[in-house]
């Protein structure tokens, strides 16, 4: 039987409050099903698949493409894993995760393939390993690119994601809506806000605040909507029970905004005590395997990529000794692990007395002192040498610091090296920064770089504490090549 309208305890002022806004929800709300956003994930990743083993099968001289391409009828398997590891329809999840899933996914069903393979191979000629292990190797870095471009591509589409109603129209829920609207990539889509409190404003972030809660379930039936975010930390424990039991039978998703805002979000899991919910926050900082796997990648892949960058160490060098006096390289001293201090090296891409210079030009230009004391970078900097813009500009000035690395005093991937006197600005979040090592690389560099405000900074600094984990660094490390290749933020 269909819920009643008087079940809902709808007020008079409620309802009438939903004629108002009956034709902008009809609007501003497209009943949808979710499957084209679940279609073309499936593509994609379909494509990436059928692209790694064609490609393997290609470039590899013992191999016979036609054979392997004669394998299609098993793609299915790939995608049952995607689903089982909730990858479809792949709302609301971080890309970290995803990575996380999709790479253990692929590899299990890479490892199964193999092993049907070759129990029922005939000719022991036609079939190569190390073309499964191209293959495979492909297949984990072409399904994060074909996924994400699909997503740059449509996420701000009318039919992309699945709308979603947010429940609080309070601190926290204007924040949900503010992060939903600014990632649509996460594929859920606010559509109405809902709060019982008497004095709601029309419009949240141009998403209209329709009435009481009570409407939760009106809008479920009458447009589909499947999502609801519960957005409400500062109501009582019965409240909040009470809004669970009112939205949980008209919406089969119910997302829930603890009050741990600013907290580890990445490595929370529920767990059962025995009827009792609880949240299992894992540390990853704590767990030894964890940070062995990181200083084995960091040592690896600094060591690699740093035989690989000699000849343009070598260019850079002589660039920079034959266009301004100075050395080619200068050492920075920075706060590192545990507040211990070691010498940062970078290519120079300053004049001589640069901290003389830059003070002149302060002194001069008087405008320019707050942008230099709220960012402690500027823009355009007198410093800067030609080729100091264009070793910024393309990152190459911080290839040195994979020595680094290889010391032991910085990671591939961590927070933004510091001074000291940059401490204080860090207030409580210093102690959750000299935890790691910092990095080469981090969440600021793939979010904006110098762009980025410095609170921002601040504040992806300590994200990336509290988050930490291998496939965080594989993600930032990912990202790094996009941003150095736009060249977005960097000065």
């Amino acid at each position: 039987m269909g819920t009643r309208t008087s079940d809902l305890r709808l007020a008079p002022a409620s309802l009438a409050l939903a004629q108002r806004y009956r034709d902008a929800a009809r609007t501003a709300i497209s009943p949808t099903s979710g499957w084209p956003v679940v279609a073309l994930l499936a593509l994609s990743d379909l494509a990436s698949i059928s692209m790694a083993v064609a490609f393997s099968g290609t470039v590899w001289s013992d191999a016979r493409l036609p054979f392997y391409l004669s394998l299609w009828p098993l793609l299915p398997l790939f995608l049952t894993a995607y689903a089982v590891a909730g990858l479809y329809p792949g709302i609301a999840i971080h890309p970290v995760e995803e990575l996380r899933r999709a790479s253990i996914s692929t590899t299990l069903v890479y490892l199964l393939l193999l092993a049907i393979t070759f129990l029922l191979k005939r000719d022991v000629a036609a079939y190569s390993r190390a073309v499964f292990l191209l293959a495979w190797a492909q297949s984990l870095v072409l399904f994060p690119l074909a996924r994400g471009t699909a997503r740059k591509l449509f996420a701000k589409k009318v039919w992309w994601g699945f709308p979603a109603v947010v429940l609080g129209a309070g601190t926290m829920g204007k924040h949900v809506v503010r992060a939903l609207k600014r990632r649509p990539e996460l594929g859920l889509n606010p559509v109405a806000v809902l709060d019982d409190q008497p004095d709601l404003p029309e419009t949240i972030d141009g998403v209209p605040a329709m009435g009481a809660i009570a409407l939760g379930p009106v809008l479920a039936r009458e447009f589909r909507i499947r999502y609801a975010i519960v957005a409400m930390p500062e109501i009582s424990h019965d409240e909040l029970l009470d809004v669970l039991s009112r939205c949980g039978e008209a919406f089969p998703h119910l997302l829930l905004i603890p009050n741990l805002f600013d907290y580890s979000s990445l490595w929370v899991e529920p767990t059962d005590l025995g009827g009792v919910l609880g949240l299992e926050i894992r540390q990853q900082l704590l767990q030894p395997g964890a940070r062995l796997l990181k200083f084995l990648l960091d040592f690896v892949l600094a060591a690699v990529g740093g035989l690989l960058a000699l000849p343009l160490v070598g260019v850079a060098g002589i660039l920079i000794k034959c266009t301004s006096k100075g050395p080619v390289c200068y050492g920075h001293t920075r706060v590192g692990l545990g507040g211990r201090q070691f010498k940062a090296w970078k290519f120079r891409t300053m004049v001589q007395d640069a901290d003389k210079a830059l003070q002149r030009h302060l002194d001069k230009n008087p405008q320019l002192r707050l942008e230099w004391e709220q960012n402690q970078k500027l823009r355009h900097d007198p410093r800067v040498t030609c080729i100091g813009k264009l070793l910024r500009k393309t990152s190459l000035d911080e290839l040195p610091q994979l020595w680094n690395v290889l010391r032991g005093e910085m990671s591939l991937v961590g927070p933004r090296p510091i001074v000291e006197n940059e401490i204080p600005r860090y207030g409580g979040k210093f102690a959750l920064y000299h935890k790691v090592k910092p990095g080469i690389t981090g969440l600021w560099q793939v979010s904006g770089r110098s762009d980025t405000g410095y609170e921002e900074r601040v504040r992806l600094d300590a994200y990336y504490v509290r988050n930490w984990s291998v496939w965080l660094d594989i993600y930032v490390l990912a990202r790094t090549f996009e941003a150095v290749f736009l060249r977005s933020g960097a000065y």
